[in-house]
């Protein structure tokens, strides 16, 4: 193989490398069982011809010698099968081992994989790569190494056995061998591309289902049902050509083997019939011989049976190797020493920055926030608000210019060190499967329980918590449906004054809470933003009156700034944006 195909399976190979003792012990016991079936034949042939010659002779049969020879038979199949279990469960905890280490690396590598990542793949390619491609890799080495081993000593055996009984009949049965080699050859190399194209439309087919299942509130809301249906009918259509089309080319393997097989299976009966009337073999070697030959070519349609299997995980192991290659954010190594001294000021200093360097969406960027201000940054879709927040912290890396926090560089910082001295609520609300305790204390590591009520007071939140039937051990379902979006909001709120950072973003931090909740949310956030430096996205520009400093976006660029009276007075940009807003409520 060639390629990212044998870089693939050399990778994989990579990974059995620790368990060199249980797979030599595998080995062993693969030889063992292979021994005992591939020595049966030739006792059975063994015991034609003492029957044979019994009956030609005239003589009664030894019936103490053929009790002997079923014992024999009984412990050899015994033992045949004593060391193929042996074999399986060796082999079962090798492959589970190998697929968790993958199943951890993918997991720890999605951690240091930069956001510009996760923004170019879909979610449900993603968890595709981690689940379903580790998934195919683990089954098919359960079933590959097991078959293969078994497979390679079985035709090494039965060649030997065939060599010792009659070398003429070797040198027939050797000349449909080469067919079966060359026909495995040409299909695997036709399948491997097909196997590799299934496992990228099921990716994208999960993605789909992941997406619809997680708005389904959304696709219903605006009719979309037939739509989704309509873009699912396409990706499962092409899933389903590349999955048969795979199926079918690697499945063309096994008749063919088989064809061959029975080429010869003919021809040993005829040469070996030959040879019997001509007094040159006994019967009952050509009866060993013959079950030799479908011996045979049983591993070998096992073999051809399997590339299927093999082909679907190596077009598994290329796509979760390309995760693993997956170039990493930078680590960079602090010149500073602990973080949690460094004070809330920010100052940007000329920072330019484009999700594609070709195309900068922020030119020569200069701001100087004081420790304590609240800055709003208000502006149309697509101004650079949420870049600027990507920006802080540290999601992107500048192109140009330089960030700093309490004077301190962010290259001179880790990225931890710069997210540990933010807090963060976005309008897009995160909770995780498990209680409102564990949710809210996510915030900060070691929260005492009166640590967390009081954040959840804060938030106005702790009221509808203790209305809930367990309080604060409610448990959160999928997505958290089991509570409003108002409420969601509150608790992620909650977590953001549990952490208690130096500076606070707010990104439509109350979008999702009714107008009397709001009040009181920025009531709490006044005391939470006092002394500390907060950066504040709106839309609804009420909310945002009192900020010491408000920026007015477009295009990447500071177009207005100063505080709400001032903006108005300047009768631009702002003062459009926040009179059409006050219109429009008027209107309604």
């Amino acid at each position: 193989m060639t390629g990212n195909n044998g870089n693939a399976l050399r990778r994989l190979v990579g990974y059995l490398k620790p368990h060199r003792g249980k797979l030599t012990f595998v080995g062993f016991a693969a030889i063992a069982s292979t021994l005992f079936s591939v020595v049966n034949p030739k006792l059975l042939g063994d015991a034609t011809n003492f029957l044979f010659d019994s009956y030609r002779e005239g003589t009664g049969v030894d019936f103490g010698w053929l009790g002997k020879w079923l014992i024999m038979m009984f412990g050899l199949y015994a033992s045949s099968s004593f060391f193929s279990f042996l074999q399986q469960y060796v082999l079962a905890s090798v492959a589970q081992w190998v697929t968790a280490t993958l199943r951890q690396q993918v997991t720890e590598k999605m951690s240091r994989l930069p956001l510009r990542y996760f923004d170019r793949h879909s979610q449900g390619d993603l968890l595709s790569r981690a689940v379903n491609d580790v998934d195919s890799i683990n089954t098919s080495l359960q079933q590959a190494i097991s078959q293969i081993m078994s497979s390679f000593l079985t035709v090494v055996g039965i060649v030997a056995m065939m060599l010792y009984i009659s070398p003429w009949l070797t040198i027939v049965i050797g000349i449909t061998l080469p067919l079966s080699a060359l026909a495995m050859k040409w299909i695997a190399g036709k399948s491997k591309k097909f196997f590799v194209r299934q496992q990228a439309e099921l990716g994208n087919v999960n993605g789909h289902v992941e997406e619809m299942f997680g708005g389904h509130r959304v696709v219903k809301t605006y009719g979309y049902e037939e739509e989704a249906i309509r873009s699912f009918d396409q990706m499962n259509k092409k899933l389903y050509d590349a999955g048969r089309k795979a199926q079918f080319v690697s499945g063309l393997m096994m008749p063919l083997m088989t064809f061959v097989g029975n080429i010869g299976y003919v021809l040993i009966a005829i040469v070996g019939g030959v040879l019997v009337l001509n007094g040159n073999m006994r019967i009952g070697y050509v009866q060993a011989f013959i079950q030799y030959t479908q011996q045979i070519n049983y591993p070998l349609v096992q073999v051809a049976g399997i590339m299927n299997v093999i082909q679907a995980a190596i077009a598994s192991a290329e796509r979760v190797f390309r995760v693993l290659d997956e170039e990493e954010e930078d680590r960079y190594e602090p010149s500073i020493g602990p973080a949690d001294k460094i004070e809330g000021s920010v100052s940007f200093r000329n920072v330019s920055f484009g999700y594609e360097k070709a195309k900068p969406i922020i030119r020569g960027f200069d701001l100087g926030v004081k420790e304590g201000q609240t800055i709003a940054i208000v502006g149309p879709t697509g101004a650079g608000k949420t870049t600027l927040i990507n920006l802080l912290m540290r999601f992107y890396e500048v192109d140009e210019g330089s960030i700093l926090l309490g004077g301190v560089d962010y290259k001179d910082m880790s990225r931890e060190q710069v997210r540990s001295r933010y807090g963060m609520v976005i309008q897009d609300t995160w909770l995780f499967n498990g209680t409102i305790r564990d949710n809210i204390a996510y915030g900060r590591a070691g929260a005492t329980e009166e640590d967390i009520v009081r954040a959840a007071r804060s938030a106005y939140a702790d009221d509808f918590i203790r209305k809930l039937p367990d309080g604060y051990d409610t448990m959160l379902g999928e997505d958290a449906s089991n509570i409003s979006q108002g409420q969601k909001q509150l608790l992620t709120i909650a977590r953001a004054i549990l952490a208690d950072p130096t500076v606070l973003i707010l990104d439509e931090a109350t979008s999702s809470v009714d107008t009397r909740t709001e009040m009181n949310i920025q009531k709490a956030m006044k005391e939470l933003m006092a002394g500390r430096t907060s950066f504040v996205i709106a839309h609804r520009l009420s909310t945002i009156r009192d900020a010491d400093l408000i920026l007015v976006m477009n295009n990447g660029e500071i177009v207005e700034r100063g505080n709400h009276r001032e903006l108005l007075e300047q009768r631009g940009f702002y003062a459009d944006l926040y009179h059409s807003q006050f219109n429009e409520k008027v209107a309604i």
